[in-house]
Order: structure tokens, then sequence, then C-alpha cells
């Protein structure tokens, strides 16, 4: 599900093998960030990687976004927050920015360094 539906956002396929994406989902992530998924009989639909300052990761499965699981994801993440919270998304997935910005982020920076080469742009909530 999570790379599907990034490959769908990026429009491109994923640089790293599914191995290599087991272990990160599994050992690497958790380290840093609250891992949640959201499961619909029992297929993973949605996953959520935050912590009090930081989305790192917010991916819905293809055939289940625009109903209201990344907004029930994302109002999580605001609520354990420290009442701000930072999340790069490339700049090529429109559909994220107004999410986003849908949901009161605005940008703050771009061009985060990342391993597929593409532009990202910074985004940050302030709790009102």
């Amino acid at each position: 599900m999570w790379r599907d539906s990034k490959e769908k956002a990026l429009g491109q396929k994923a640089i790293h093998g599914v191995e290599d994406h087991i272990y990160f989902l599994n050992h690497i992530l958790p380290v840093h960030f609250q891992v949640d998924i959201v499961l619909m009989d029992e297929l993973v639909v949605g996953i959520l990687a935050y912590n009090e300052r930081e989305i790192s990761q917010l991916y819905l499965h293809v055939d289940h976004q625009g109903v209201g699981i990344g907004q029930q994801l994302l109002h999580k993440a605001k609520a354990q927050s420290s009442g701000k919270l930072t999340l790069y998304t490339f700049e090529v997935n429109k559909k994220a920015q107004r999410f986003y910005e849908k949901h009161g982020f605005t940008v703050i920076g771009r061009g985060h360094e990342n391993e597929e080469n593409l532009a990202d742009l910074l985004y940050e909530w302030i709790a009102p």
C-alpha cells in the first residue's frame, strides 16, 4: 500500500526494493516516530508516522483517498503534537499540497534533499 501510494503520487517507481522498504518500516521508522496503521477488512489502507514535532509519513491506499481517513490521521498527529508540526511533501504531489493547505499547513521552505531527487516543500502547522 505504502509503495503503491507513493509511486502514484510521485509518478515514478520506487528506488528501493520491497525488502529494503520492509526493513525501513519495521526497524528504522519506529525508532523516531509513532507508527499507526489503519486497517479495513484486514487490508492496510493508511499509515501515519509522527512524533510531537514532525509527520514523517502519511500515505493512504489509492482506493481509499478522499474519504476522511487522512483527515482523521492528521487530526491525531495534531492532537499529539507540541502545538507545531512540520512535514515535507514532494512538489509534484499537488494532491498532498491541497490536503495539507486545507488543514492549516503553510509552506515555509523548499528544496529538501531526498533520495528521489525531487523538489520538496517544507510545511508547518501551528495550533491556533
